[in-house]
């Protein structure tokens, strides 16, 4: 059986030393993505505009930190507590998605704290943007040719060509297209129902389906930590555990309320 080959460079334009990758550029679109979002929020709401980008800037600082840190401790601590100054080195790859949820919702606590903004307002609003970050992210990732899928003969494998040529799931675009549908999901449910929808809804649904996805995908994907658990699962897998948890508990707080 013939399967579809992947092997276009991450890079997608060279000015002499420097260079734009593919990766940089679709998460610079996911940022941009969420910030026009939530500007829409905001008028909708008519919310004092000002406080968008600080808090904007505190969300992406969180994300990134907490995303880096998550690599680093969750998938291959031996190596970073080895090696520390390689934690700062974001250029060689590593941003875990389950710490960069941590790091977003710290950086958005001390945020709204600062600016006096509601802080579950805010993040059940943000977290319709946020699954449209993770399709960028994902898409991202497959042009890197990273975070591969199993080796299978199924007829949508691909072989990414520049890892080897063993033909496998797509893994990234599985994630990726499932966190489109949900930011589709998320945002008919803001527009049809936003004014009768109880607080910690939303973001407690978003919980749900993201780490729903993400637990199923870890099925499908080649073992990313550099230890191995003998508990039948992985580490993404028990990572997204807490977060579908808390997810269903704001579902029933919001019910309740």
């Amino acid at each position: 059986m013939h399967h579809f080959v992947w092997d276009i460079d991450p890079i997608l334009l060279s000015f002499g030393p420097f260079h734009i990758y593919w990766y940089g550029l679709l998460f610079a679109t996911a940022i941009i993505s969420g910030l026009e979002f939530m500007k829409r929020v905001y008028k909708l709401e008519g919310k004092d505009e000002s406080t968008i980008e600080p808090l904007f800037i505190y969300a992406v600082i969180g994300i990134v930190i907490g995303a880096r840190l998550g690599h680093c401790l969750f998938y291959d601590p031996d190596y970073y507590l080895a090696h520390p100054m390689k934690i700062f080195a974001v250029w060689e790859g590593g941003l875990a998605s389950h710490g960069g949820g941590l790091g977003v919702l710290i950086a958005l606590y001390l945020g709204c704290k600062k600016y006096k903004v509601d802080f579950m307002w805010l993040i059940d609003r943000l977290v319709i943007p946020t699954a449209l970050f993770g399709f960028f992210v994902r898409m991202g990732n497959f042009m890197n040719s990273e975070i591969l899928g199993k080796p299978t003969d199924v007829p949508w494998a691909i072989v990414f060509s520049r890892v080897d040529m063993l033909p496998r799931h797509p893994a990234q675009l599985y994630e990726a297209f499932s966190y489109l549908i949900i930011f589709f999901i998320l945002t008919y449910i803001y527009v049809k129902q936003r004014k009768n929808l109880k607080e910690g809804f939303i973001f407690g649904l978003f919980l749900v389906l993201i780490f729903s996805v993400r637990f199923i995908v870890e099925f499908y994907k080649v073992r990313q930590a550099d230890y191995s658990l003998d508990i039948g699962l992985t580490t993404g897998q028990l990572l997204s555990i807490p977060f579908l948890l808390l997810g269903i508990g704001f579902i029933i707080w919001s019910r309740k309320k």
